[in-house]
């Protein structure tokens, strides 16, 4: 296991994504994105026209196939059977399938020992994605929980949505959010769930830089203490 892991979660749009690959290269650490991950497979599953429902099928596209994830330069590099799909995984119907794959336990299962895998051996991890301070790594030094209310989450996914050339109208946003957010909470596997230890980071009023500073802070202090004992 890693030598120091930070675990970032919270809902949707919370800016956790980016925060924890700013945060990694402050920090000189390795970025785990989990998502990337469910996303890899949803890709694969995608592509075999296996059924999305069926977790058996799932599982199968899992076992039955190569799959290579890796950390290079704060960055995730995923392959599927020997290619390069770290680009392909970011296609908006991959993002809208990848709730199947989040939701099948054996797979979830499976990819979770593949996120200690890739965090054994390395000095530092900051892993972000759904379950990480609960499930994954439930003895990370530090655990994070970021929030921001719905209204902020929705203008930022709205602006998300345009530099990369897509429109969408606030309402319909934050009702996706919202939708988002419940089922997220409810699900039976992997559900959205505060770790009793995480410490909660409200960004609504918070730039990115500002977030990251503060959980900065909040890292070097665990850091020090760990070297004293």
């Amino acid at each position: 296991m890693a030598n120091f892991i930070v675990t970032i979660d919270g809902p949707a749009a919370s800016g956790k994504s980016t925060v924890a690959r700013l945060l990694a290269e402050r920090l000189g650490a390795s970025f785990l994105d989990t998502g990337a991950m469910y996303r890899a497979v949803t890709l694969a599953a995608m592509q075999a026209g296996v059924d999305l429902s069926d977790e058996e099928q799932l599982l199968g596209v899992l076992q039955n196939n190569e799959f290579n994830f890796d950390i290079q330069n704060v960055k995730m590099v995923l392959r599927f059977n020997g290619v390069d799909i770290t680009k392909q995984i970011r296609q908006p119907e991959v993002t809208a399938n990848a709730r199947y794959i989040a939701s099948a336990a054996k797979v979830r299962k499976r990819l979770v020992a593949m996120q200690r895998q890739l965090a054994a051996g390395r000095d530092k991890v900051i892993s972000e994605g759904r379950d990480q301070g609960t499930v994954a790594f439930p003895d990370a030094d530090v655990k994070f929980f970021l929030t921001a209310d719905a209204v902020e989450r929705t203008k930022r996914r709205q602006a998300e949505l345009q530099t990369k050339g897509s429109k969408a109208e606030l309402e319909q946003l934050q009702k996706a959010i919202e939708e988002r957010d419940k089922s997220d909470q409810n699900r039976a596997v992997g559900p959205l769930k505060q770790a009793s230890d995480a410490i909660v980071v409200d960004t609504t009023d918070l730039s990115i830089e500002e977030v990251v500073e503060k959980l900065l802070g909040c890292v070097k202090k665990r850091c020090l203490k760990k070297n004293r004992k």
